[in-house]
């Protein structure tokens, strides 16, 4: 009998959730995704110092940029993304700073510059989702730029509000967090959730799915950070699911059968006519605690290892007798 993840890969997409380009080439996936907490691992292995060193070689020779530091930043996180994309055959997913998470005209902004950035490396722009947190300023970023062709992939995403949100604005990918969700679930009740079936994060992105499917919405669901192998099994046959190595690991080890667990209804509805507003937004987002919480503490954690990064980037760029 074939492995759970060869069976999996047969219903779902399945994307290698890290920058280690060895891990991308081990279990070849047909996309990939990163994030700042990532890109941080990724930077500091010697085994990718030339890579880290041709961006900041770069990055040395932006003089005439406004913020050299935030420039070769993004040149990094482009280095990496365009030898992901020499082993995948989809797409990458390239994180903007999370610091700008609450500022839609900066995000706006440093997606594009990424987008520049892949496009000058002959990489074409559908072949990237820009990565932004699904705050309601990150989402009308995306509608802007998705509008320009720019496709993105909303991260961070808890609440049903947030889902809700991006498929209006016609964003092209949501990543909620599944098993993010059953931490806090896990340390407000003490229970273990060893039936996956009752996963609080498993039935978070089954609802989202059913209703995106149910509706017509064209956005794509795909489940992220999991927390064991029985969370994605349930989830198998969703559009996308983002996975780490050792959980790949262990998928490519298990064999037996996989049933489907989540499929499009044969007919859909007429999406619902009215459009969330930023008030109504903020109200449903602010009535679950569970997603209120991890939003802000997710935002919190991607900013402290941007600004390690930031750093890392900082001192190697001093090295090289950049003024900063």
């Amino acid at each position: 009998m074939s492995s759970h993840l060869e069976q999996l890969t047969k219903m779902t997409v399945v994307v290698a959730d890290t920058g280690d380009l060895e891990q991308i080439k081990k279990f070849k996936p047909t996309d990939a995704t990163t994030n700042p907490s990532l890109m941080l691992a990724a930077a500091s292995n010697p085994k990718f110092d030339d890579l880290v060193e041709s961006a900041i070689a770069w990055g040395a020779a932006q003089t005439g940029s406004a913020d050299v530091v935030a420039a070769t930043m993004d040149k990094l996180a482009v280095t990496f993304g365009v030898e992901i994309l020499k082993i995948v055959s989809g797409v990458v997913s390239t994180e903007v700073d999370a610091r700008l998470s609450f500022d839609t005209d900066a995000t706006v902004a440093r997606a594009r510059a990424l987008i520049a950035l892949y496009e000058a490396a002959g990489v074409p722009r559908a072949r990237v989702l820009v990565k932004i947190a699904a705050t309601w300023e990150g989402i009308r970023a995306a509608e802007t730029l998705e509008k320009e062709g720019i496709t993105c992939n909303l991260t961070l995403l808890f609440s049903f509000a947030q889902a809700v949100a991006c498929a209006e604005a016609g964003v092209t990918l949501i990543s909620p967090f599944v098993g993010r969700i059953m931490d806090w679930y896990a340390k407000k009740t003490g229970e273990t959730y060893a039936d996956a079936s009752k996963d609080p994060g498993v039935e978070s992105v089954t609802r989202i799915y059913n209703y995106y499917k149910t509706h017509g919405y064209k956005t794509v669901v795909m489940g992220a950070s999991f927390r064991n192998a029985g969370q994605i099994t349930q989830l198998a046959g969703c559009d996308k699911l983002t996975i780490a190595p050792a959980l790949l690991e262990k998928l490519q080890t298990a064999e037996s059968e996989l049933p489907q667990r989540l499929s499009a209804p044969s007919e859909t509805t007429p999406a619902p006519a009215t459009k969330m507003t930023e008030a109504g937004f903020r109200w449903a987002h602010n009535e679950d605690a569970m997603a209120t919480e991890k939003l802000a503490e997710g935002i919190r954690a991607f900013a402290v290892d941007c600004a390690k990064l930031e750093k890392v980037v900082t001192d190697r760029l001093k090295a090289k007798g950049v003024a900063l």
